[in-house]
């Protein structure tokens, strides 16, 4: 079975690199948090000291990363990715990133002929715990196809978009609609419950109808038991609309209604809940009408 060097071991790295494991595939891993690497080495990966320990002999580099800059430091960075990788290597990164830095990276990675897919996903915690994530890659339909398999063990779908960084253009806006979507259930649960109904029996009456979707039947639920617990949290959710932000001002495409959601999420940083779950933002109508939607027991 093909070896894999896994780089990043968060609150999705880590599912996605067991569901790996699970299907047979050599992971040596590699994370600056020792305890991550120490409970993926548990599962039966082997533990890389470094980056260059992780990637040695490897065909295959996944990272999944917090953001734009550590995908630059961990592939191009001293004692990167392109430091050690040997000529042919398909580096997939994983993480959410900005479309622009995916397209930078792609081009070092060219001049040492390594081959580059952005392949962002969707689906949380839950989903990566699954296997059953939503995967968008940008990059060349021969290299997509030669690890088309080794991503359907971390996802339900992988989709090739187009060129190096569609994928994280089709990422930004799965989480501009996502965003929107909590916005708008939160708007309309709070005067649910400012009207003296049941949220709990509103859910379930209109979520078979056209307002039903993934995002009502994943979040709704954890408002009305009040479990912010994060799946998602909502600083990374800040980061990804900051791509979408800077995204749309580059092609200038305005999204008016992403920079208000966006400045609700900044008021719940400010407020202390930047490591709370995105169905948080809720708690910004729950506030500004003095009512809490919970579940009546």
């Amino acid at each position: 079975m093909e070896k894999v060097g896994f780089i990043g071991l968060g609150i999705m790295g880590k599912p996605m690199a067991r569901n790996l494991l699970k299907a047979g595939y050599e992971l040596c891993v590699y994370d600056v948090v020792e305890d991550a690497v120490r409970e993926v080495v548990q599962n039966g990966a082997k533990a890389g000291n470094s980056i260059e320990e992780a990637i040695d002999g490897v065909d295959v580099v996944v990272t999944m990363l917090p953001d734009s800059p550590h995908v630059k430091e961990v592939i191009l960075g001293e004692g990167g990715v392109l430091a050690y990788a040997k000529k042919g290597t398909i580096v997939i990164d994983m993480s959410s990133i900005s479309p622009t830095v995916s397209q930078e990276v792609a081009a070092e990675c060219k001049k040492k002929g390594i081959r580059f897919l952005d392949a962002p996903v969707s689906g949380g915690e839950p989903k990566a715990v699954k296997g059953t994530l939503a995967i968008m890659v940008g990059g060349k339909e021969e290299d997509f196809q030669k690890v088309k398999a080794l991503l359907l063990k971390m996802g339900s779908t992988a989709v090739l978009i187009g060129g190096v960084g569609s994928g994280n253009v089709a990422k930004i806006a799965n989480q501009m609609m996502v965003a929107l979507n909590i916005a708008a259930m939160s708007e309309a649960m709070v005067l649910v419950e400012k009207s003296g109904v049941d949220p709990e029996k509103v859910y379930q009456a209109i979520r078979s109808g056209l307002a039903g979707s993934t995002v009502l039947d994943s979040k709704m639920p954890m408002v009305l038991e009040g479990d912010f617990t994060p799946g998602f949290r909502i600083e990374l959710h800040i980061k990804d609309l900051k791509n979408a932000l800077d995204c749309a001002h580059l092609v200038n495409s305005p999204i008016p209604l992403t920079a208000e959601v966006m400045e609700i999420m900044q008021g719940l940083k400010v407020a202390g809940m930047q490591a709370s779950d995105h169905s948080a933002i809720i708690c910004h109508y729950e506030r500004l009408a003095d009512v809490e939607v919970r579940k009546e027991y």
